[in-house]
């Protein structure tokens, strides 16, 4: 018999799956309703604290902007990749199709899970120096990243000469982000003379995205869904390389963590996938593909809270050294509150105007810049009362790391919360309250769930470090059974539910036969 009585292992370990599994589950939620990368960062940025927070230990409490952080780039990550089309597949009725689809979503899941558990657990491994190490270069790849989408969105895509073809569409991929990190990283190291730690990854990784895209794409001829983006390959190739430079540099455990949470992500969305299939059968009519990313959410977010489980009781007490540079943690915040709220809710602009909620000019301004303005006003604010705050402590933040973590949970729980309901309200329905109505119920629950649940019980004075290698070729052993197996069950319930017909709230999207999409070479 399991006990889960308050106070014990299984009771804080059922803790744990069920606040990080919900936080993540309201991120990718809401990430349906944004999209993209940084939509994706929302859930990747939640799970990561709300992880820190159920775990007690207070040095990792510390440097919980960073876990937030890097959690959200981590997941942000996979957020290049198309998977509409595939989920297509899977409702296509076509046997092979079927199948195939279903083992792709296992590998976008895999790939999207495996980045985005290696961000999540970085900062319990990693000193304080080799963190802050990121920063610099992640500012000058968002800044670099910032410019192409400018150039392309004015000089590219507006251009009535490219309006069949952009000479920059390579398989409908996001590899000028590559190269550009290709360029201002070697750039940054050429004129120091050195490249560190956080250098030498971002370079491995952008390396193993061109090696990967095109392996699979140009030497292979390999497409998962001839005519929609091909991102996968890249980010394949970009997987292998980030798990073979942690390797190399000692640190299994984040190798374990990437392919664990790899593993169940990939099972996660291919489970999701299915879970969607069989309710569609029910005849209800609601906003399935949210129930569908809100599931697939929570698959994810109970794979991360089962890393997170066994992380916190091996990974050593991390280094803070002596005097750290709060500096860093201001930043940290500011990228979550400030940059990462303004990129996804800059996009409900475009909603408003489109819902007749808002004219497209006020005065002498469009509503874009009034909306900016704004938004930079909000900024230049956050980050003078973040400098005032570092000289003397405000006394509405709270004095412990455990009142500042929730207090940062809960500041970005909320603040995107309430943008998504903003975002849906134009044009709000019924079927809405499946998303939004969920979204905030399950929103109360973390809340409680943070203030009331949350400790700090202090470092582990003593950390027995595992045998990363058993676990490693355990997580592999794991992820190939899944990969193998998963798909054909998933399928063989379709098929059981289904037969040959077509299932549904999807495009009539076919793999294989005459009526699949040929490969563009």
């Amino acid at each position: 018999m399991i006990d889960i009585k308050p106070g014990g292992l299984k009771f804080e370990a059922l803790r744990t799956y069920v606040l990080v599994g919900l936080s993540l589950s309201i991120g990718w939620g809401i990430r349906g309703n944004f999209g993209h990368g940084w939509g994706a960062a929302l859930p990747g940025a939640l799970a990561a604290m709300a992880a820190v927070l159920i775990s007690g230990r207070s040095d990792w409490m510390r440097r919980i902007s960073f876990f937030g952080m890097f959690g959200a780039v981590g997941w942000a990550v996979g957020g290049t990749m198309a998977y509409m089309v595939v989920i297509a597949y899977t409702h296509s009725g076509h046997s092979s199709s079927v199948l195939y689809g279903f083992f792709c979503l296992f590998v976008i899941g895999f790939l999207w899970g495996a980045i985005g558990g290696a961000g999540t657990v970085l900062p319990a491994y990693l000193t304080r120096e080799r963190l802050q190490q990121f920063f610099v270069p992640f500012a000058m790849l968002f800044i670099s990243w910032w410019a192409d989408s400018l150039f392309e969105g004015n000089f590219i895509d507006n251009n009535p000469r490219f309006k069949e073809h952009s000479p920059l569409d390579w398989f409908d991929t996001t590899w000028t982000a590559a190269l550009l990190t290709l360029l201002m990283i070697g750039v940054r190291g050429a004129i120091r003379r050195r490249f560190d730690f956080a250098e030498k990854l971002l370079l491995w990784m952008a390396t193993g995205w061109f090696a990967g895209f095109f392996i699979i794409t140009n030497v292979l001829h390999l497409y998962m869904a001839p005519g929609k983006g091909e991102d996968w390959a890249g980010v394949f190739g970009m997987t292998i390389a980030m798990l073979i430079y942690f390797y190399r540099n000692g640190l299994k455990g984040v190798v374990w963590a990437s392919l664990m949470t790899g593993a169940l992500g990939g099972l996660g969305f291919a489970t999701g996938v299915l879970f969607k299939l069989i309710e569609l059968k029910t005849g209800w009519t609601t906003n399935w593909h949210s129930v569908l990313e809100q599931t697939y959410g929570l698959f994810n977010g109970l794979a991360i809270a089962f890393v997170v489980i066994r992380v916190r009781r091996a990974a050593a007490p991390v280094d803070e050294g002596e005097q750290p540079d709060r500096r860093f943690d201001a930043v940290a915040v500011s990228f979550l509150l400030l940059l990462l709220t303004y990129m996804n809710v800059q996009k409900e602009v475009d909603d408003w105007i489109h819902g007749k909620t808002m004219p497209e000019a006020m005065y002498f301004m469009s509503s874009r810049g009034w909306f900016d303005l704004f938004y930079v006003g909000i900024a230049l604010t956050g980050i003078y009362l973040l400098r005032e705050h570092l000289k003397r402590p405000f006394t509405l933040v709270p004095t412990s790391w455990m009142g500042k973590a929730q207090m940062l949970y809960l500041t970005l729980l909320w603040w995107m919360v309430t943008a998504n309901f903003m975002k849906a309200l134009g044009g709000f329905s019924p079927q809405r309250l499946i998303t939004e109505g969920v979204i905030t119920f399950h929103a109360l629950l973390c809340t409680i769930f943070v203030l009331t649940w949350g400790r700090d019980v202090g470092a582990p004075k003593e950390v027995v470090t595992p045998d990363y290698g058993k676990w490693i070729e355990r997580a592999v052993a794991v992820g190939a059974a899944i990969m193998v197996l998963a798909p054909i069950f998933d399928w063989a319930i379709v098929r059981a539910i289904y037969g040959g017909s077509f299932a549904g709230y999807a495009g009539h999207h076919y793999r294989f036969g005459p009526k699949a999409v040929k490969a563009r070479e």
